[in-house]
Order: C-alpha cells, then structure tokens, then sequence
C-alpha cells in the first residue's frame, strides 16, 4: 500500500494508553498490542529488514532494504489525533520486545483517513491483520474519522481479503494497476457478527491448546530450597497426581528428589519424575513443555514467565495467591505479571488457581490440587474460588458425577469463564456445563457467549450471594447500578439456568448427565404413601408443572405386586412427559429388581425420569442398568422437593432452547449517522426536549411533541395550533406526569376549560412547590406549564434505559405509577435482545394481563409496543454516550402507541465491551 504523508499536524495528543489491549490470535497465541512511540525506530528498523522483499514490495509499491532516518521519523511520531500508528509486539526468547505487525492511518481530510497495514511474514494466516484493523478503526472512531481508505496492489491477496472479511461496507476499484479499497468504518451487523466469530475461533483455539499438552512441567521454587508456601502447595500438586496420562515421567524443578519422594509417598519405588535444579538448565538442554503449573511465591512469578517464554509453554497455572487480593500493589503485580504472561505468548491460568484437569479420552492429564479426580463424564466444570472448588469437587465425587474438563480460574486475571464457554461450544465430551462465578468481569460478552453455548447444550450457574454482586477481593470487577433483578434476567435471556447453591448444581447437571430434555411440562408420580405423593404434586404445581392423572401410591413397590401394571401404565407414549418417582420404605430397601427395571424403562422410553428414594443420592449403582457394555442411570435426589426443582430448571431449559430461533432486532429505518451528530453537539447532562425528539426521531421512535407555555394566553394560542382536545401539564419535575398532585389536567375540550384549567391548576401547584402566582395573577404560571395534543386513550407504561458501569445499557418496561416502581414489576434486558426478548419482557411482569384485555377492556397494541422497545434498544446500544432514555408516559392504545415525553441525559462513553477484540489487562 502507497503511504501519504499528511499536512502539518497538530500537537501531539497524550499517549492513548487505553488502546493498548492484549488480542489472541487465529492460532490461540495471544499478543500484545499498543500505540507506536518515537523510541520504537530501532524495533521498527529491525522489522522492516526482517521482512521479504515482497512483502517490502507490497507494502511500499518499492524496493526498500532500510528505512531512512526521515521515514523511521515519521512513522514513529505520531500526534494520535491525525496520524496513528498501532504495533503488535511479542516478547522474544532473549526476552527482548519485537514488533510482528503495523497498522497505521493518516488523515486526508475531514473524517477520511488513509490506512496501511505491515504484517510479520512468519504470522501471515494468523488473523494479525483482522486484529489490527479492528484495533486501528476503534482508533480511528475516537478520533472521528468514519472513513478508510487504502491503496492495495491486486497480487496483495491476503490484504484485499482482510478487508473484503471484515464485514465492513466497502467498496474496491483498480486504477492504474492498483486497487483502491474504500471502507466504511460505521459498524454494521455482519461486521459485529464477524468479529463475533473470530473472536470465538481464537478463544476456542487459545483453550483447545490449554487442553491439550503433551508435557507438563511443575515448578515449585526458582531455588531447591522453597519456602513452607511453595512446598505447601507443591507437595499438594505432586500428590494429585499432577501431570499427562501416559507421559513417561514429570519434569519438577527447585524441588528436591527427597521431597518430591514424600509428596508422592513412593520411597523404595522407582522414580517417575525428572528433578532439576534451575530452569536454566531446562532451557540449555533444548526441553519443551506445553503447560507450567507454578507454585512460587507471588513475587517469584514474573522471573519464572520470564524464562517459560524459551520452553515453550504456551500455558501457565499460578497457584499462589498475594496479588490483587492484596490491595493495589497486589493490583499492580497482577497486572505485570499477565503483560508479562502475554507478550511471551502465554496465557494465565490464576492466580489462587486449584488448578484444571481434562478427563477426555483424547488427552487426558491432571494440572489441579484436586486429590481424587472424578470419573470420566460428560459435564463441563468452572469455577472461580479455589476454596468452593474443594467442596465442588466434593460433592460432585459423592453424587458419582462424570466431569469431562474443569477449571478453577482463581483471580480469572486472564482466562475466565467466557473462555471455557468458547471452549466448550465444539467440545464433543461436554453434554452440559456447570459454573460458580464469584463476578462477571464483562456481562455484555458473557451473555453473548452463553446465549451461544447455550443454543447447544445447557448452562447451570451459580453465583456468589443470591444478589450476584459480593464481588470478593482480588477481582477487579466494574462496579454496578443494575438492580437484582438485571442479573436474573441477562441469564434468562441468555438461556443459562440459576442454581441458588452447589447442591442444586450438582442435583441439575446430574439430570443433564443421564436423561434427555422432556417433551414438556407434564407430570407422572410414583410415591409409595400419600403423603409423599402429595408433596411432589403440590411442588410441581408450585414450580408451574402440570400434574397428569397419573399419580400413583403403591406401598408395596414389588414386581410381583401393581408396580408392574403402574409402571407400564406411566411409561406408555401419551401417559405424562417425564417420570418422578419417590420412595422412603418403612422396612427394607428399594427393590433391586424394580430399579433396575425403572432405569431400563426409562432408557427405553427415553422419557425422562427422576428418583427420590431413602439413603440414595447421584448416580446410583441400584439405579444403574447396563446393556452391551453400555450403562444408563436415573439420577436419584434428596428429597421430592429437589428433584422438582429440578426439573423446573430443566423444564424452562427445554422451552427456552425450543423457542430461541428468532433473530436479534434490526431495523433498516434508523439514521444511526444523525444520532452521533446531534452527540457531538450536545453538552454532557439533560438533553433539551427538542434535540431528545430529533434524536429518538432518527431511531422511528415519535414523540408527542409538548409547548411550554408562561401564561393563559400562550396556552390558549398553542392549544388552537395544536388542535382540541388537549392536556395542560406542569413541567416542574416533582409534578410530571402527576395527576394525583394537580399537575396534569386532561382532555380539554375548549379555551373556556383550558382558562378554567389553568386556574385552577395554577393554584394547585403553588400549593406543592411552596410559591404564589407571579405578582398576584393567576394569569400567569407559577412553574412553566406544557400544552400537548390529547393522546388516544390506552394503558400507561414506562420503557427506560440506563447506561451501567458494568452491564453497559440495561433497559426496562413497567407499567406507569409509583406502585409499580415500589413493588418492582419491571422487567430488564441487555441489549442486544431478540425478538423472542421484547416479546417475553412485555409479557413477563405480573400487570400484564393489563395489556391482553383485563377485565373486559379491549388489548393494546403490544406489536406496537414491543417495536417501540426493541428501538430503545438499539438506540441505547448504539450509543454508549446515552447515560439515560426515559419515555414516560408511553400510551399503548388498540392501535399504535404514543410516547408522550422523553426524557434524555448523556455523558462521555465508558464502556468496555467495544469494537475490538481484548483480552483483560
């Protein structure tokens, strides 16, 4: 590509230290990325002349064995407002800093700016240059430039396909032998989508290397002499058996022989690990791992980083703890330690990690404190904190649950649960997915990812506290204004399941393990008295399950007895859709035979069955049928009760998955360009009401425009352009919309009720804000009034949204009034939402039975409504400087629906969740 330079520039901006960002790339290595300074010409010399003379030659349309004083000048000092340069860089195995990419771009004119791009020749194919343009437009949309533009020679294929990829709108004709590319850099739904699934090929990537080493090396000190922390967690590391299946021996250093003798409890027995001393020595002898596990001090990790970069570990688990739980300085370790991790390529598992483990068939190894490994199964484990995975492990051993993978993320300073989600999407040995989150670092991302994951196998989450906001120490975490109930419904949408503790965990995953999805809510019962029948009916009427008329007490569970006749009965095609059997013999156990019976039927069926039987808990051996070397169970439970709730949870699963086909809102009407316009005008704080309506009008989204009026007769003047009936407000903000408190008089007919009106309105409200009518006169207002058209008659409702520090925009629907607000039957989604989301939001609040003709009313238009909602939407998501929208009152008629005001407040965009792919810093 041919480089401009551009005319003077002016004073150099602040170094943008917020556009560096650590990216992974297409083949999972992650990498550093950061502005250019003027001290990189060395680095950049020595980049340029490692490059081919082809490269050179697409790059600058010339021969160019060095760069000249003058060029390595100007394309290392930059202004960052007109001319910006943005370098990928990799630590080296000397430990020295390389460059291995350049994105750059100068403007032309206006918001047009021309873009160039260098890329490694050894990182060519690795999706480095579809992470630079989306890292140097996100720039270059700061900056105000819309427009790329980019000269390219034909033979340049791979750069012509990274921009024809990227999803931009775009435009490319040739010229004289070169191909000019125009782009614009306003973000479209296949560009997001793009990025989307990039993201996700590099993330899954990144983890599929993660769980797949060949060689593990476990580091206990940079000396042979640890201290009692680093022997601590060493020797707990050693006696999990740490280390892969089948490798030969386990490579330890800075412990001695001696020690890792106790550990393991093999003294008289041939060793099975390799000692050494230094690292050093590692290095020198030309060995290769693939995953570190680190049980050094906290303040030895950085020079340990420092040397895997030379073994090529590509992976590293940190066991200590003393870093950001510890308060800044720990904050600051944290946060160099991972720059250090990723410019060496390597990604961080911790710290305070207990560690992960794989169970699959096809690389099976142990990197975890975990002392006793559970079964090989088909569930996918996460957690954050070390001290809920030791009694997650616990309880998953003795309901016997199958795991196929697990991680414990500690710190999640670096790899988090939205990575193993990645992971998990096109990991064959994982049926379902179970989760403990002590915080969610990035709740826009987290949603999207589990939306996906969870269109393809079942996500079961628990969080810290039922608020989902105890965010411990140690997790830098944004804080947020979201009430309760966003956290909810995010999972909602997102088809993740929220289990209130372990224990209904463990009790949902085991279903997950062993049944398939039932076909629907309906209910058979087995109980052996009464009373236990009565307490599964009654639990699933009260989780909105639906009882068949196959509810059967048999006391004597014999095969000899009914139970026969009763359990071909229940496991007949139409009879119910999943099966509940609960049992507490008053002598003896469950017959052997009948369970065994019971699991085959249910097999046989597949018709989902549940049991709840005295002293059985998991997966059982007596309810395990096993047939040609194959064995399927029937997940036994504590208590009716728990089995119920379970199967609530997998009931709402099954709908969700059933019914989630819609696609995301979109609407080809809005002028998304006009919005940022108007914001680029506009003052942070309120928005006038005028400039509000220019705004949501750009969006479809109508407001029943309103004149302020000062006296009776500019009252009556407005309400004969308006037109008859009209409404007289008040625009004091104790008394909108409150026509409890005499600030809103409606359907005015004439000017003799309006002058009648405003009297008495007038008086009204001197009463609440304390003042009297200017000098005496009720002919004039004591607080500026609004004249407004009469809207068409309705159901009141409030659609609001809020930009959150955390969530970023959360949006709400409720009914209109104090009493709705203080009782909170609101609903919340994070955009971006589907169709399916607008639909079940207007649905979901108990008041809505106001909207569907109550009580002989006629329905509102809830198409309309739900329209105006999914514009809000798009609105709040497009435009993270919208601190607040509020449209209250929305008047929902039998046909249409009117916002009647709009209320808009904007401040400086702080959201995270951008236009370009990041790792945590």
């Amino acid at each position: 590509m041919n480089q401009t330079e551009s005319g003077d520039s002016p004073e150099v901006a602040a170094y943008p230290s917020h556009w560096e960002a650590d990216v992974v790339l297409r083949d999972g290595t992650p990498t550093h990325v950061r502005p250019i300074r003027p001290s990189d010409k060395d680095l950049l010399q020595t980049f340029h002349m490692g490059q081919s003379e082809r490269s050179t030659y697409m790059r600058f349309f010339a021969a160019m064995a060095r760069l000249s004083d003058r060029d390595l000048s100007r394309f290392t000092e930059t202004d960052n407002v007109d001319r910006v340069a943005i370098v990928a860089t990799l630590i080296q195995p000397d430990g020295t800093e390389a460059i291995i990419g350049v994105a750059r771009f100068d403007r032309i004119e206006g918001d047009e700016a021309e873009v160039a791009f260098n890329i490694s020749d050894h990182l060519q194919g690795r999706g480095l240059g579809s992470v630079l343009l989306e890292h140097i437009s996100a720039a270059a949309r700061e900056m105000g430039i819309r427009k790329f533009s980019a000269e390219v020679l034909p033979q340049n294929g791979r750069m012509l396909s990274v921009f024809r990829e990227a999803g931009y709108a775009q435009s490319q004709f040739v010229d004289d032998g070169v191909v000019t590319v125009t782009v614009d850099l306003d973000p479209t739904s296949q560009s997001l989508q793009v990025m989307a699934e990039r993201e996700y090929r590099a993330e899954s990537k990144s983890m599929e290397r993660l769980y797949s080493p060949n060689r593990v090396l476990l580091i206990g000190s940079l000396t042979d002499q640890p201290n009692p922390e680093e022997m601590r967690l060493a020797q707990a590391a050693l006696a999990s058996g740490i280390g892969v299946r089948g490798e030969e021996k386990l490579h330890v250093v800075g412990l001695s022989p001696v020690a890792i003798r106790d550990a393991q409890g093999r003294h008289g027995k041939p060793d099975n690990f390799i000692h050494h001393e230094r690292l050093h020595d590692l290095a020198q002898a030309g060995e290769t791992f693939d995953l570190a596990v680190l049980a050094v001090a906290d303040t030895a990790v950085a020079p340990v980083l420092r040397e895997l970069r030379a073994l090529g570990v590509h992976a590293a688990v940190i066991l200590a703890g003393g870093f950001a739980e510890k308060g800044e300085a720990g904050l600051a370790l944290q946060r160099e330690v991972i720059r250090i991790a990723h410019s060496a390529g390597i990604r961080i598992i911790g710290p305070s990690s207990y560690g992960l483990f794989s169970n699959s068939a096809a690389a099976p190894f142990n990197a975890s404190l975990v002392p006793n490994i559970p079964r090989h199964g088909s569930t996918g484990l996460f957690c954050q904190s070390s001290a809920i995975a030791v009694t997650l492990m616990a309880t998953v051993l003795r309901r016997n649950l199958g795991v196929s993978t697990f991680l414990a993320a500690g710190n999640r300073a670096d790899i988090s649960g939205n990575d193993l989600m990645q992971f998990w999407q096109e990991d064959h040995s994982s049926k379902a997915v179970g989760m403990y989150l002590e915080s969610i670092g990035n709740p826009r991302k987290f949603a999207r990812i589990a939306r996906r994951l969870s269109q393809k196998k079942p996500v079961v989450v628990v969080t810290a506290g039922q608020s989902g906001y105890a965010v411990p120490r140690g997790h830098a975490v944004s804080p947020t204004n979201a009430p309760r109930q966003a956290l909810d419904q995010m999972f909602r949408q997102s088809g993740v399941l929220r289990a209130q503790n372990t224990h209904e965990l463990v009790d949902t995953l085991q279903f997950f393990e062993t049944q398939p999805l039932p076909a629907g809510p309906r209910v058979g019962i087995i109980a052996s008295s009464e009373a236990l029948a009565a307490i599964a009916a009654e639990a699933s009427f009260a989780a909105g399950l639906t009882v068949t008329e196959h509810v059967h007490v048999i006391r004597s569970m014999d095969l000899e007895s009914e139970a026969r006749g009763v359990l071909k009965q229940i496991y007949s095609p139409d009879a119910c859709d999943v099966v509940l059997i609960a049992h507490v013999p008053t002598i003896g156990d469950f017959p052997a035979d009948v369970a065994q019976v019971i699991a085959r039927e249910a097999h046989r069926t597949s018709k989902p069955t549940l049991v709840s039987v005295y002293g059985l808990h998991g997966v059982t051996p007596e309810f395990t049928w096993a047939q040609d070397g194959k064995e399927v169970s029937v997940p036994a439970y504590s208590t009716p009760e728990d089995a119920v709730r379970t199967l609530k949870n997998v009931v709402d699963y099954a709908n969700w998955s059933r019914s989630e086909q819609s696609e995301r809102v979109h609407f080809e009407d809005i002028d998304k360009r006009r919005v940022e316009e108007i914001l680029h005008e506009v003052e942070p704080g309120s928005v006038p009401a005028r400039t509000a309506e220019r705004m949501l009008a750009a969006y479809g989204i109508n407001v029943w425009g309103s004149t302020l009026v000062a006296s009776i007769d500019e009252a009556i003047e407005s309400a004969e352009l308006l037109g008859y009936p009209v409404v007289l407000k008040s625009s004091a903000e104790a008394l909108r919309h409150r026509a409890d408190l005499g600030g809103v008089r409606l359907n005015i007919a004439n000017a003799a009720e309006l002058r009648a009106d405003w009297i008495e309105m007038n008086r009204e409200v001197a009463k609440h804000l304390g003042n009297t009518p200017d000098g005496g006169s009720a002919d004039h207002a004591v607080a500026t009034f609004e004249v407004q058209k009469m809207a068409p008659t309705g159901v009141a409702v409030v659609v609001r949204s809020q930009e959150d520090p955390l969530y970023g925009p959360v949006i709400s629907f409720g009914l209109s009034g104090d009493a709705v607000d203080l009782l909170g039957d609101i609903s919340y989604r994070v955009p971006p939402v589907t169709l399916n989301d607008v639909s079940e939001m207007v649905r979901s609040i108990k008041a809505a039975p106001k909207l569907f003709g109550y009580k002989g009313l006629p329905p509102v238009d809830t198409e309309a409504l739900e329209n105006l909602i999914a514009r809000v939407s798009l609105f709040s998501d497009d435009h993270p400087q919208i601190q607040s929208l509020e449209l209250y009152p929305v008047i929902v008629g039998p046909e249409g629906c009117a916002a009647i005001s709009a209320k808009i407040v904007v401040a400086p965009a702080q959201r995270k969740d951008g236009m370009r792919r990041a790792l945590p810093l």
